[in-house]
């Protein structure tokens, strides 16, 4: 991926957030950044509850770290937006690796 190769490993996430939501943009793909959630307990609205990285196109969520490994939390992180989005397909990935494709997890919901 372009802006992996361009910066590499180990910078902060807010770096690699921006350059891939410009990257896509630049491909004329929609996406939208830091996409803020708000959820409705009975009369109560909890605003600003969760704040996803990336949406593309509406309908995959882009969720990225800079972790030394990706860990299951990440995992029920992405599936929890996607379940309250109902966006049936996200991508979890990992700056921190040498070779991108190792720090890519795509999952679905069933």
């Amino acid at each position: 991926m372009e802006v992996h190769s361009y910066w590499g490993p180990g910078l902060i996430e807010s770096i690699y957030e921006k350059s891939l939501a410009h990257e896509l943009g630049l491909q004329g793909i929609e996406v939208k950044r830091q996409v803020r959630l708000d959820l409705k307990y009975k009369d109560l609205v909890l605003d600003d509850v969760f704040a996803l990285d990336l949406i593309v196109e509406g309908i995959v969520i882009i969720e990225l770290k800079v972790v030394k490994e990706l860990a299951p939390i990440h995992e029920a992180q992405l599936m929890t937006y996607m379940n309250l989005t109902n966006c049936k397909v996200g991508l979890l990935i990992n700056f921190n690796v040498l070779k991108l494709k190792d720090g890519i997890r795509r999952l679905s919901l069933s």
